[in-house]
């Protein structure tokens, strides 16, 4: 049975539903929410172990003006998030959500400190353990999770990162990110149920494109497709044209995933559908979710791509807009569950005590703003994905998400 974590939104339903909880448990526009989620989580960064200490005394961090007395009734919970800097609006968004999340549930056995990443991550995560926080949630960037890692692991403190780059993930940090390697098993899953069998690919260059081909590669190698051909190109540029143009010359295929932002993968369509008269199958990925675009351009129609639902997501816009009086990051939503799970963690968690990380593996999984997830062996969040359809000018579901991991 799947651990109710849902969205609380200040109503009646949201306090009955809390009271559940024990029983059943990646550029400023629409489109940055596929943006934030690249940037959170598509740093990709070698796994590697934090550095041992070096053999001397280094003095111990005066406590901060975050450092708070001794609290017997409180966990203290560290966000670790950029809040200055490039990514500051990222940053206060994720900041907002949890906030948000403790408001929703009034939760009065959670103390949650919110620390800058953007003046260094791993001084931002020492000065946490030092002021006594007991988990941390972040950071964004995969880039910065070494250095928090070297901070927190020798306080047996755990991280639930908010990237979704899976080479980070280990046993004391999680993964809570939109993974692309999800949405496109999921893409391609349901295109070949629907008659596709041969496919190709635009991919960027970078870590992003490659995760992408592997992807693709591999899920067609489980499911039964064919990989027909794939064009390379430098994001960036007017490449993905020339690069779209190329992949009409090379074989036959009925469907073409372009991993890629949805403007840029407008500028494709327009040239993989243009002249011959081929009936091609346009694939998006998460980066897709969110971007009103596609619905602007007839290239477009028809398109598929899977995401995370946005049933619950439309609620939860609606009260951090009233609250905040801005529209959230699509990524803000990693905040609000975070916490979400940090609460309903805390019923088996004794204040002042380690995070109890093996309830994190429940495989029963668990149901946030986002739908169900559990976390793998891994480290890594599972997530269920629908898939969407560019139709007359809007974005339609075609096939749901599954309501839970046995489905």
């Amino acid at each position: 049975m799947m651990n109710a974590i849902q969205p609380l939104f200040g109503t009646q339903w949201m306090r009955a539903a809390a009271r559940r909880l024990p029983d059943v448990l990646n550029r400023r526009n629409v489109a940055i929410a596929g943006a934030a989620a690249l940037l959170g989580g598509c740093q990709l960064i070698p796994k590697t172990e934090p550095a041992p200490a070096p053999p001397v005394t280094t003095p111990t961090p005066e406590p901060s003006a975050t450092a708070l007395p001794t609290d017997s009734e409180r966990h203290r919970i560290a966000l670790l998030v950029p809040m200055s800097g490039t990514n500051a609006e990222i940053g206060q968004a994720l900041a907002n959500a949890t906030t948000m999340a403790l408001l929703d549930t009034d939760a009065q056995n959670l103390r949650i400190t919110t620390y800058d990443t953007a003046r260094g991550a791993g001084a931002a995560a020492r000065q946490a353990i030092n002021d006594g926080n007991r988990l941390v949630l972040g950071p964004l960037l995969a880039e910065n999770v070494p250095e928090v890692q070297a901070a927190a692991r020798p306080a047996d403190v755990p991280a639930i990162s908010f990237s979704n780059d899976t080479e980070i993930a280990d046993d004391d940090v999680f993964v809570m990110g939109y993974v692309p390697e999800q949405s496109i098993r999921r893409i391609v899953r349901y295109s070949l149920d629907t008659g596709s069998r041969d496919f190709a690919a635009l991919v960027p260059e970078g870590e992003y494109g490659q995760r992408a081909y592997e992807a693709l590669r591999n899920s067609l190698a489980d499911y039964g497709g064919n990989l027909a051909a794939f064009e390379r190109y430098d994001r960036g540029n007017t490449s993905i044209i020339g690069a779209a143009q190329r992949l009409r010359t090379r074989g036959e295929y009925d469907a073409v995933l372009i991993a890629d932002g949805a403007r840029l993968a407008i500028d494709a369509a327009g040239s993989l559908r243009s002249g011959d008269g081929r009936d091609t199958q346009l694939l998006g990925t998460e980066l897709w979710s969110g971007d009103a675009a596609l619905t602007r351009d007839d290239a477009a129609e028809g398109a598929l791509f899977a995401a995370v639902s946005d049933e619950r997501f439309r609620r939860f816009a609606q009260s951090y807009e009233a609250r905040f009086g801005a529209r959230p990051y699509r990524i803000a939503t990693l905040g609000y569950d975070a916490v979400l799970l940090t609460l309903r963690i805390a019923r088996d968690w004794r204040v002042g005590r380690d995070f109890p990380t093996r309830q994190l593996r429940d495989p029963d999984g668990f149901l946030g703003v986002d739908g169900p997830f559990r976390f793998g062996r891994d480290g890594v969040a599972e997530r269920a994905f629908e898939v969407r359809e560019v139709r007359d000018g809007a974005i339609v579901q075609v096939d749901p998400a599954p309501a839970s991991f046995d489905d």
